[in-house]
């Protein structure tokens, strides 16, 4: 099973990128956030889902942890396959889609093509005690997206094989040498995790 992989952009489709990893090309279906935001020759990790069925194998991949985790659940109410999960999640992102689920907001979800309103209630009903808490104006996710970002840095360094101490002294050192900003907390705030993965790589490389 791959949880994670790192490499170059190749190719992008509609939908899909091709990830270059040492030589070898993975075929991506992936969130049309992480399209928007990449060009062919950026390095890129994605956190991968690899899901079989009889005619084919199709491999997923999500700019972090939660992002996943949050697929994978959409995947276990009924009526959500994987191309609909992915187009929730193309549609409207994870913070979007979070705060839909707390605030039940059926409107919403049914903006998504081929979610209809049953598909949305069942989602909800399903899945909104795991986003309890999250506000009209995101004040309440704020909070937890700082943390988030700082532990999925962590996690991927771990998963490149480095131990907790070194890579959190690594990662701790990378932000808070970041000029123009008052604090750690407030960098991770404006880092995305693979911005902070890339300075804390560096600070272990030196």
């Amino acid at each position: 099973m791959i949880g994670m992989l790192r490499g170059r952009v190749w190719e992008i489709q509609a939908e899909k990128l091709i990830l270059d990893v040492q030589g070898v090309g993975y075929l991506l279906s992936v969130p049309l956030g992480i399209l928007g935001r990449v060009h062919p020759g950026q390095e890129l990790i994605v956190y991968t889902h690899t899901h079989m069925r009889e005619e084919e194998i199709a491999l997923y991949g999500f700019a972090s942890l939660n992002e996943k985790k949050l697929f994978l659940d959409m995947l276990n109410v009924s009526g959500i396959g994987p191309k609909v999960g992915m187009a929730i999640l193309s549609t409207l992102g994870q913070p979007e889609l979070e705060q839909a689920l707390a605030q039940e907001d059926i409107g919403r979800l049914t903006k998504v093509p081929g979610v209809g309103k049953k598909t949305a209630q069942r989602l909800v009903l399903e899945l909104k005690d795991k986003f309890k808490g999250l506000g009209m104006d995101g004040e309440a996710r704020s909070g937890s997206e700082t943390y988030r970002g700082d532990s999925e840095a962590l996690e991927t360094l771990l998963a490149l094989g480095f131990n907790p101490e070194e890579a959190q002294k690594a990662l701790s050192r990378a932000l808070s040498g970041k000029k123009g900003l008052s604090s750690d907390r407030e960098t991770e705030a404006v880092l995305t995790v693979e911005e902070q993965v890339r300075l804390a790589l560096k600070q272990l490389a030196g």
